[in-house]
C-alpha cells in the first residue's frame, strides 16, 4: 500500500468533512437570518432550516456526477438511518426526549421512507421519480408547518440567539451564498477522498458510501438532537429530526435523481431500503409513546450496529 496515497486520501476526506461542517454553520446562520426577516415561526425554523443539510446534498450530487453511486445513495439511505438510529438514539441517551408530536406528522413521516423506494424500481434512478420526490418534499414540509400550528414550541439556544441578532438582508443572503459555495468545495474534497480511500484501502464502495461517509458528515446531528432536549426544549429536537428526515429521503434523493441519475445496487434494495423503513418506523413508535428514553436510545443504537454488521458481511 502506498503510504503517501493513503495519507492523501484520508487527508482529503477529513478536510472535506471539516469544510462542509464549517460551511453548514455559516449557511444555517444565513438561513436563520432569512427566517427572522421573513418572520417564520420558531418550530418552522427548527424543522425547515435546521433540518436542511446542505453538506449532505452537496456530497450526494457531487458523488453522483462523479459516478460514485454508492456514496451518492449513502447520503440518502446511510444518512437517514444514521439520523434515526444514532442521532436520535445517542441523543436520547444523553438527554431523554419527552415530546408529543402531532399524529398527522408521525403518519406523514412513516410514509417518507416508503417513498424512497420509488427511484429504486429501475436499474438506474429515473428522473421522473426525482421530480415526484421533490414535489413530495415540498408538500411534506408545508404540511409539517400547518400541522404544528396551535402547538407550543420552544426555541433552541442556537436558534434563539440567531433570532435576537438583527441581520440585514445583505448579511443573511451573503452568509447563505457563502455557505452554499464553500459546501460545494467541501463536497468535492469528501467525494475525492472517499473515492481514493476505496481504491487505496480496498474498502467496499458500499461500506464507504452507506456507513463511513454519512456517519462522518452527520455527527453534528447528535448535538442538534441532544442539546435542545437537555435544555428543556424537546420539540426543537423533534422538529430537527422531522425536517432532516424529509430533506434526506425526499428532497436530497429527489435532487440527486433529477440531476444525476445513478445505478442502483441490489444491496440498496435488499438491505438499505428495508433498514431505512424499519429503523424509521421503530423511532416513530417511540415518538408516538411521547418519550424516547435511554432504553429506547440503546435499542436504536443496537439496530445501527446490526446495520453495520450486515453491511460488512454482505459488502460487495
Amino acid at each position: 500500500m502506498d503510504v503517501g496515497a493513503a495519507a492523501t486520501a484520508v487527508g482529503l476526506f477529513l478536510v472535506g468533512v471539516i469544510v462542509v461542517i464549517w460551511a453548514t454553520e455559516r449557511l444555517l446562520e444565513g438561513l436563520v437570518g432569512l427566517g427572522r426577516l421573513l418572520r417564520l415561526a420558531p418550530f418552522a425554523i427548527a424543522a425547515i432550516l435546521s433540518g436542511f443539510e446542505a453538506e449532505n446534498i452537496a456530497v450526494g450530487v457531487t458523488a453522483a456526477k462523479a459516478g460514485a453511486s454508492q456514496i451518492a445513495l449513502g447520503t440518502v439511505f446511510g444518512g437517514a438511518i444514521f439520523l434515526v438510529c444514532v442521532a436520535l438514539g445517542l441523543g436520547a441517551i444523553i438527554a431523554p426526549l419527552r415530546v408529543q408530536v402531532p399524529p398527522g406528522i408521525l403518519f406523514m413521516l412513516a410514509l417518507t421512507p416508503l417513498a424512497a423506494g420509488l427511484p429504486l424500481v429501475s436499474a438506474t434512478t429515473p428522473r421522473l421519480a426525482g421530480l415526484v420526490l421533490l414535489l413530495a418534499s415540498v408538500g411534506s414540509l408545508a404540511y409539517l408547518v400547518l400541522a404544528s400550528r396551535g402547538h407550543q414550541f420552544f426555541e433552541s439556544k442556537e436558534v434563539s440567539e440567531a433570532l435576537r441578532e438583527q441581520k440585514s438582508w445583505m448579511s443573511a443572503v451573503g452568509l447563505t451564498l457563502l455557505g452554499i459555495a464553500v459546501i460545494a468545495v467541501g463536497g468535492e474534497l469528501v467525494t475525492s477522498g472517499a473515492t481514493r480511500i476505496v481504491g487505496t484501502f480496498g474498502v467496499s464502495a458500499a461500506v464507504m458510501g452507506m456507513l463511513v461517509t454519512p456517519a462522518a458528515i452527520e455527527l453534528e446531528e447528535v448535538i442538534r438532537q441532544a442539546v435542545p432536549a437537555r435544555e428543556g426544549r424537546p420539540d426543537v429536537s423533534a422538529g430537527n429530526l422531522s425536517g432532516t428526515l424529509i430533506y434526506f429521503v425526499l428532497f436530497n434523493f429527489g435532487v440527486i435523481t433529477l440531476l444525476a441519475p445513478v445505478p442502483v445496487a441490489p444491496l440498496t434494495r435488499s438491505l438499505d431500503w428495508p433498514f431505512l423503513i424499519g429503523s424509521t418506523w421503530l423511532a416513530l413508535i417511540f415518538l408516538a409513546r411521547g418519550r424516547v428514553g435511554r432504553p429506547q436510545g440503546f435499542a436504536l443504537l443496537g439496530v445501527y450496529a446490526a446495520y453495520w454488521i450486515l453491511h460488512l458481511l454482505l459488502r460487495g
